[in-house]
């Protein structure tokens, strides 16, 4: 088993809720395995463990919840990037802005590659439109 194929099954185990097959994550859209990537990443890099991020986890599933979320289980990865992007912010890595900051840019990078090519930042990616 691969490092990255032990890190996902640790994650899988250390976190209740997460959708799973006999293989393992089991992913909808391909953004939703890019999220959990980055969880088990900086989880790799000790910016958290795996009770602080499942607590976390857990305590926006029940704001989410709270606002209305029927938890039919397709939305789970939307609490699981809130959490991350929470996560981030709260442990100073990234702001809140500087989050906002650099979405606003993907997206305008985005906008403007053909479809299939990779999207690369650009200085001016970051400039106000």
């Amino acid at each position: 088993m691969s490092v990255d194929a032990r890190a996902a099954a640790l994650a899988a185990d250390a976190v209740p809720g997460l959708p799973r097959d006999d293989d393992g994550p089991v992913f909808r859209e391909p953004w939703e395995a890019h999220a959990f990537a980055m969880a088990v990443t900086l989880h790799a890099r000790g910016l958290f463990s795996w009770p602080e991020w499942a607590a976390a986890l857990a305590d926006e599933i029940k704001r989410a919840q709270q606002r209305g979320d029927p938890d039919s289980g397709d939305t789970y990865y939307r609490h699981w990037l809130a959490t991350l992007e929470r996560m981030v912010a709260d442990k100073g890595v990234a702001s809140a802005a500087t989050q906002l900051r650099y979405r606003a840019a993907w997206d305008h990078a985005a906008d403007r590659t053909p479809h299939g090519r990779p999207i690369e930042l650009r200085p001016d990616d970051f400039e106000p439109a």
